[in-house]
């Protein structure tokens, strides 16, 4: 697989907590909002980034009891980028979520 976060892939994600695992989601979700509507690249990027570090956070061995929550943020996240808004949820209000754990990450 390509990865575009090279050096995580290659073991660094998996130093991390999960609250910074999950922190590091948000912060491409958060470019994916900056980016929609005004730069359909870097928004198609940041996608592809946070679609990678779900997919790197769920094959995080140490997360498994919590996969399932893991999964469903990353089913919704389709839903809202590629999906027929089941959810009826937002970018926005997933960052929401996210940003939770960057704020518990940040204040260890």
């Amino acid at each position: 697989m390509n990865f575009q976060h090279k050096e995580l892939a290659a073991g660094r994600w998996y130093e991390f907590s999960l609250k910074e695992q999950l922190g590091n989601i948000g912060s491409e979700v958060s470019r994916a909002i900056r980016w929609k509507d005004k730069d359909e690249k870097l928004y198609k990027g940041a996608v592809e980034r946070a679609l990678e570090l779900f997919d790197l956070t769920l094959g995080d061995s140490r997360w498994k009891g919590r996969r399932w929550e893991i999964a469903r943020a990353r089913e919704v996240f389709c839903d809202i980028v590629y999906g027929d808004q089941l959810y009826k949820s937002s970018l926005e209000d997933l960052q929401k979520y996210f940003d939770q754990f960057a704020f518990a990450a940040r204040n260890k």
